[in-house]
């Protein structure tokens, strides 16, 4: 048997429930296969990973499902003892409880610990599209279409077939807007977050509304498809500051990125398919922690660079992606 992480750290959400702070992401990008990342998460389990943040529009639900039956089965671990995520995609924003028990029956689950609105609009685009494809029944962002959305997630919840709901890619001022709107309040908040862009604004409004931040794309996200790859990105792992962590600890700058998360009070889901990159990922967390001036250090390294820029969700008449962040 190979190694075994425990004392990895966890948040409590507002419901109640504890959650890991660390998780395995399972987009793979245009880059591997259903099956590769299938095999990642059984490594990944059986190497002491507890959570998975999974989505229907990953398109290997199914696999997963499969390989979690069978580590049931074996007894490596139970459905207890796992944290699983999963997220409605944007062409199913009016029919929420169907994309859930689709995503239940592709996992093989009887409930889902944390269902997300992957994105606040019912905007849709072919998985593997290009970054210039549009599609003209997009829409701006609407408070009374998004509501309807979280309508049926609470209805989720009601129903058991979920232990919590959030919400992703917001704004702060999209959450003002939404936030004193909702029954049941959204346990967290997937966001884009690594050192080039910490979102402190936002990363602060969840916290003080006790909505768990969970970051995704870590350590810059180095799997992104193309469609999301401008020529002035920033590549976290070669900034100054992160370099010069690592160097003070003798580690990839990679896992400075996710000490740095987890010591911020982020949840982080980073992707690999490799075993030597997960398991370090995982372990890092527990051990050698960053001291308060790397920690300080670190907070210089904001570049404002978002990554996931989303223009494939653009409408007709709009010009530039950052008026989906608005």
């Amino acid at each position: 048997m190979g190694e075994f992480i425990t004392n990895v750290p966890s948040y409590k959400l507002n419901t109640g429930a504890t959650m890991p702070a660390v998780g395995l992401g399972t987009f793979g990008s245009d880059k591997y296969t259903p099956d590769q990342i299938s095999a990642a998460v059984k490594g990944a389990i059986k190497a002491g990973y507890r959570m998975l943040d999974c989505a229907s529009v990953y398109q290997n639900e199914d696999r997963i499902g499969n390989v979690l039956t069978a580590l049931f089965s074996e007894g490596t671990v139970t459905r207890e003892e796992l944290f699983i995520t999963s997220k409605v995609w944007n062409d199913q924003h009016r029919e929420v409880e169907k994309a859930c028990r689709k995503s239940l029956a592709d996992l093989k689950l009887s409930y889902i610990d944390l269902y997300f609105v992957h994105w606040p609009f019912p905007n849709y685009h072919a998985p593997g599209c290009d970054g210039d494809s549009r599609n003209p029944d997009s829409k701006p962002f609407s408070v009374d279409e998004f509501m309807d959305t979280w309508r049926q997630l609470e209805k989720l919840y009601d129903l058991g077939l979920v232990k919590a709901i959030g919400m992703s890619n917001m704004t702060v001022a999209k959450l003002e807007q939404v936030l004193p709107l909702c029954r049941i309040m959204p346990a967290a908040l997937e966001m884009e977050c690594h050192p080039s862009f910490q979102q402190e604004e936002l990363f602060a409004y969840a916290i003080k509304h006790r909505i768990r931040p969970i970051g995704f794309c870590p350590i810059g996200s180095p799997s992104r498809p193309e469609r999301d790859r401008c020529a002035d990105d920033i590549v976290d792992t070669q900034l100054p500051e992160v370099v010069s962590v690592a160097e003070n600890h003798n580690i990839h700058p990679a896992l400075v990125c996710i000490k740095w998360a987890v010591q911020r009070g982020l949840c982080t889901i980073p992707f690999s398919v490799k075993e030597p990159q997960y398991l370090s990922n995982l372990k890092c967390t527990t051990e050698d922690p960053l001291t308060d001036d790397e920690m300080e250090l670190l907070k210089k390294a904001d570049k404002n660079c978002r990554l996931v820029k989303g223009q494939v969700f653009l409408w007709p008449g709009a010009t530039d992606w950052t008026q989906l962040w608005e």
